[in-house]
């Protein structure tokens, strides 16, 4: 973790950049339009919870000017069992919406396949108003709608899966990117069929990232912060980008916007995974690094990543100068 004062800096081997935003609960605006045409990501991701079923967000993100994915999370049904307002919003997004299929951005060159919409997590709890919508399926029919989808993707796209809620097999304390903090006893609160899907995928092609939020990075009753990133034994990175609120305010009076950041290299490789507030004029004004690639003999050379240890960052005296989420 450290300070940074400057504009987003860039590895000379990335040719894709992609922005995430977290769990969105109402906070997303016009300037967060600006800080995207400042910042020029090649994709926006959208891990849902947008607001409470209202259309406001939904309407808002029509209007991103670069190619965006999104999957919707529990909070967007706005308990209404009936699913109209799910309804709404996926009408509203259209194409943008990913939910159990496949959206392939060309440009830049990635496939995006969505998990299960409407999670709240917890194995597989499916809601009134996502039945509603989606109609009867079982943890088999999900997890089979996820996998092929996935396979449908060109392979020699770097593939991301975009979920709201992450798989199960993440850890099962408080803290872990899934565990369950809001009742005792801590437990593995990801999603079962996502991790079914996972597995299959990874049997029949190689899966760089999962992308998820739900699970808020600040841990109730003030425990301290969730893990949010991991590596596992087949070399995928699982990333869950829920900074909630995700505008706030700094020490000295700077508006904060968080995304998470991912950039590959032409291989399809993942070079760098982190945390980053913006100020309002596109200055990055906060980092946490989650991953690094190591670099290259040739800075310009496109290398197969190692597969690294799991962590959640760097950890250094300059940790109390980030922002809380």
């Amino acid at each position: 973790m450290f300070f940074c004062p400057s504009r987003v800096p860039s590895d000379p081997r990335a040719v894709l950049r992609l922005a995430i935003a977290g769990d969105i609960h109402d906070q997303w605006n016009h300037q967060d339009h600006e800080l995207l045409r400042w910042l020029r990501p090649d994709a926006l991701l959208v891990v849902g919870d947008l607001s409470e079923g209202r259309q406001r967000i939904a309407a808002l993100l029509q209007q991103v000017e670069i190619p965006l994915a999104c999957v919707l999370g529990n909070h967007d049904s706005g308990k209404d069992p009936s699913g109209r307002r799910l309804e709404q919003q996926l009408e509203m997004l259209g194409e943008r919406h990913c939910g159990w299929r496949l959206r392939e951005l060309r440009p830049p060159g990635i496939a995006v396949v969505g998990a299960r919409p409407g999670t709240a997590g917890g194995g597989f709890r499916v809601s009134q108003a996502v039945r509603s919508v989606y109609g009867p399926f079982n943890l088999h029919e999900s997890a089979e709608r996820i996998r092929s989808a996935a396979m449908a993707a060109d392979p020699a796209l770097p593939l991301v899966l975009l979920a709201h809620c992450g798989p199960t097999g993440l850890g099962s304390e408080a803290a872990d990117l899934c565990g369950r903090d809001w009742k005792l006893p801590a437990r593995d609160w990801g999603d079962l069929d996502l991790a079914l899907a996972i597995h299959q995928i990874q049997q029949q092609r190689r899966l760089p990232l999962v992308v998820f939020g739900h699970m808020h990075h600040a841990l109730r009753r003030g425990r301290g912060e969730r893990r949010s990133f991991r590596i596992d034994g087949r070399g995928t990175a699982y990333l869950n980008a829920a900074c909630v609120p995700r505008h706030g305010v700094d020490q000295l009076g700077r508006a904060l916007h968080h995304f998470s950041w991912v950039e590959f290299d032409a291989a399809g490789c993942l070079l760098e995974a982190s945390h980053r507030w913006f100020g309002s004029s596109g200055d990055l004004l906060y980092e946490q690094t989650l991953w690094k690639a190591p670099p290259a003999a040739d800075p310009l050379a496109l290398v197969a990543s190692p597969v690294p240890p799991s962590g959640q960052g760097d950890r250094d005296p300059a940790a109390a100068l980030l922002p809380r989420c």
